[in-house]
Order: C-alpha cells, then structure tokens, then sequence
C-alpha cells in the first residue's frame, strides 16, 4: 500500500564530520522539519540508541486503541486523545542522513550499530564510495544513498527524506489495517486512489490516521486544526441517507446523498457524541470512481489543544546547531 495508513512528522538526524556542511544544512533545510546534526558518530550513536524504547511505548498506545475499539470504543475520539497527550510523538527520528567518510568509523559502520533502531537510513557518499553504497542498498541495509557529487544536492536530499517520510512505516501499517475491511483495503490500494488521497492529505495535514469504521481519514494541520475526510462508496449512500434521515435531513438533501452530490457527517459526530449533521459536495477520488470523498471541519471542542500542536512542538525546540 503505498498510501500511508498512519503518518506523522519526525526528527530528521544527519551526521557528518564536516562541520561547515553540516553549517549550511541548519540553514537551507526546510524550517518546518525537526533537524538534529551531529559531528561525531559516537554521539549520533548515542542519541538514536536511546530511542527504540520510545518507538515500542508508541507502537504500544496505538495498539492499545486498536484494543479498545475491539471492545467496542469509537475511534475517532481515541484517535483525537492519543493526539492530545503524546506530543513527544514528535520527536522520534524517522530518518537518519550519515556521510559514508569520516575518520576513524564509516558511514555503515554507524549504521550497524543501529540494530534495534526502526527509522529509514541515507547514505552520502564519494565517487570513490558509490559500488559499496550499491551493495549496501541491495542488502537492504540502507534505504537510499546520494552521490555528494549530485548536482543541487540540497535539492536531491530534501526530495530523498521527502520521501522517505512520506513512506508507510510497515509497523503502523499493520496496526491500522485491522481496522480496514478487505473491500476498503482494496480501494486504498488503487494506485490512483493513493495518488489523489496522498495529494488531498499532502496539501492540509501534517499527520493523518485512516480508519475503517466510520470509512475516512482524521487529519491534523501543523497548527493543531482537525478535519475529517470521510470516504464513501456508492455502494453506501443509500445507507448514509437512512442515516441522515433520522437526523432531519430534508428529503431534497437525501436525493443529494443518495446520487452522490454531497455526503454527511453523521457518523463522524456520532463517534464523537454529537447531535445532527453537516452536508458538503462529494468529490471523486482515484480514476475508478468506485470512491467519494467530502472533508467536513472537527468542531475545536474535540480537538486537541493547539498548544500541542505540531508547529508550537517546534517552537518549542532548540534552535538548529551542530552537536560538538
């Protein structure tokens, strides 16, 4: 599935022993990511070795919401509390960039050292260095490797942890695909459906987790605003327009939902104790036209406190230094 179930920003890590590069990285890398750079490899070592219990205590919350959900707990407002607590979700590294040369430990080296540790791995590398970097990624022991000599490497290597973090992190995936049917996980696998929902998520949240009851995707902005996309297949719209009718909906605004000309929000406010619903135009998603979607905004009441929002996460670290 190339379409992420779960995503989230991360900590990106680089280690190289060049401090003036590391210098110009501080400066021309997006400001919206968290950067740590690191000179020396101990260090480095040191810093990302501390965190595989951090992912496990993660990895354990959203199992624990799964669990719940199981037992019969809505998860739309679970989804919103995990939010709302584990702000240092944050900080866990999703993907370290380590220079292959460097005195006294080389770039695999490091990595080897990083056994337990889950995130994605770049190797850069010199001229001299690029048939071992071939070798290393057909191991499978790196990710990605960018030639130092590539020309725009800043350029090269944004676009690379781009899309390392925009790639599903096969842990999550199998704690969020439970939730899924085996009809809904179909449609999540159309190519053009990943395409259109990852250009729909891409554009407005920072983070997102897709759920199958109700069918949809709970995303969150950098500054903390929640809104929910929800899902249909037309094989649902006479269901959700029984719905709506119980909630008042006008008979006019059933044949709406029932063509597809827009969907209602009743089941995301039912998750979430709400009464009544929201009508919005239904668009379509992938090239298939199997599936609809509408984006309906999450009242502020059942959304975290902005003040753990992402973008205030931010401003709350260090400013971007070389570790020395």
């Amino acid at each position: 599935m190339t379409f992420p179930l779960f995503h989230r920003p991360g900590t990106i890590v680089f280690l190289d022993d060049d401090p003036d590069y590391l210098e110009m990285l501080a400066l021309v890398l997006p400001r919206h990511w968290h950067v740590k750079l690191f000179l020396r490899p101990a260090e480095a070592i040191h810093y990302l070795q501390q965190e595989p219990p951090f992912w496990e205590a993660d990895a354990w919350n959203q199992q624990q919401i799964i669990e719940h959900w199981r037992a019969g707990k809505p998860l739309l407002p679970q989804v919103l509390g995990y939010w709302s607590k584990y702000t240092e979700r944050y900080a866990l590294t999703r993907v370290v960039v380590v220079d292959f040369s460097m005195p006294g430990m080389d770039g695999l080296a490091v990595l080897a050292e990083l056994v337990e540790w889950p995130g994605s791995r770049v190797l850069l590398t010199g001229q001299a260095d690029e048939q071992v970097a071939v070798r290393a990624f057909n191991r499978g022991l790196i990710d990605q490797f960018i030639p130092k000599q590539t020309p725009e490497i800043s350029r090269r290597l944004v676009e690379s942890v781009e899309h390392l973090l925009a790639t599903p992190h096969a842990r999550h995936a199998q704690t969020w695909r439970v939730t899924l049917n085996p009809g809904q996980n179909a449609l999540l696998r159309q190519p053009s459906v990943a395409r259109d929902l990852a250009a729909f998520t891409g554009k407005r949240w920072v983070e997102h987790v897709v759920i199958g009851e109700p069918f949809g995707v709970l995303g969150m902005d950098a500054a903390g605003a929640v809104s929910w996309l929800q899902l249909e297949t037309g094989d649902g719209l006479r269901g959700l327009a029984e719905v709506a009718d119980a909630e008042g909906v006008p008979p006019a605004a059933l044949a709406d939902i029932e063509a597809g000309r827009v969907l209602a929000d009743v089941e995301l406010r039912q998750a979430l104790g709400a009464k009544g619903c929201d009508l919005v135009p239904a668009f379509r998603i992938g090239e298939e036209g199997q599936l609809l979607g509408a984006a309906f905004a999450v009242d502020a009441e059942h959304a975290p406190d902005p003040a753990n929002s992402y973008s205030r996460w931010l401003a709350r670290q260090e400013k971007r230094r070389v570790q020395d």
